[in-house]
């Protein structure tokens, strides 16, 4: 079983999420991501870029899954995907993916990022 491992990133800088092409830690620790901006490509440092792995997953409408997105499942109930490592798992409220129909019933419908306001008003 082959299992697709990749990852995007959120520049707060540029306030744009991206396709990252390589992650690299120098010898202070410090994260370089270089990611796919359409041109040259573009170099993010640590806290301006925000690391968010795909799932594995598709959503309903086959739109890839990732880490940080925010989705609404079957009955409207808007969560978001987080990884918990106690368990390895990622997963959304009190349910891993194992345990949720593999995403099938899931529909993306932004990121914590760029779509903050899905989650705050799930809170009103």
């Amino acid at each position: 079983m082959k299992r697709e491992i990749k990852f995007r990133a959120y520049s707060s800088h540029n306030h744009k999420m991206y396709p990252v092409s390589n992650i690299e830690w120098d010898i202070d620790g410090h994260i370089w991501v270089t990611a796919d901006d359409g041109k040259n490509g573009i170099e993010l440092i640590d806290e301006e870029a925000h690391l968010m792995q795909y799932t594995g997953l598709h959503d309903k409408n086959g739109r890839e899954i990732y880490e940080g997105d925010v989705v609404k499942n079957e009955y409207g109930k808007v969560m978001e995907v987080q990884y918990d490592p106690r368990s390895a798992a990622f997963g959304v409220g009190d349910y891993y993916f194992g345990t949720i129909g593999s995403g099938k019933t899931l529909e993306v419908i932004g990121n914590i990022f760029e779509n903050p306001e899905l989650l705050e008003a799930q809170h009103e």
